[in-house]
């Protein structure tokens, strides 16, 4: 697992980070298995999420797929990195006019408005805070 986190760059380790930094738990959002798993019980739940699929080759541990949960059921797959599925994950809930997991709900805020500056100007405190340390 060491071996994973040393290869992710800087823009997924931001991805990771922001819903830590928000203080949100995000353990529900951005589900892991291995690709020798069963996934009914990964999926099972999972309302609205994000599945990275590993790969254990015996001499380390590597991405094999990423992939969209809506419903508990994968909508979209064979996405090359964790920012293009949240981007895809993101647009999803957008269009289909789906609420945000409450537990990630500032995360989700933030990458409406300040990466995707969609509503910008109605944040809540937090963003608000947020984009005014990212500003400064």
């Amino acid at each position: 697992m060491e071996d994973l986190l040393d290869k992710l760059d800087e823009q997924t380790a931001a991805l990771r980070g922001l819903p830590i930094f928000l203080r949100e738990d995000a353990t529900k959002v951005f589900l892991k298995c291995l690709d020798t798993d069963i996934l009914e019980p990964v999926l099972n739940g999972a309302s609205v999420a994000i599945l990275t699929i590993l790969q254990d080759d015996g001499a380390g541990t590597s991405v094999r797929d990423q992939a969209v949960v809506l419903e508990g059921d994968i909508v979209l797959h064979n996405i090359p990195d964790l920012s293009t599925a949240l981007a895809y994950l993101f647009g999803l809930l957008y269009a289909l006019n789906i609420d945000y997991p409450k537990q990630m709900r500032y995360t989700f805020e933030a990458i409406q408005a300040i990466f995707f500056e969609l509503d910008g100007s109605r944040c809540s405190q937090p963003i608000r805070s947020l984009k005014t340390k990212l500003l400064l």
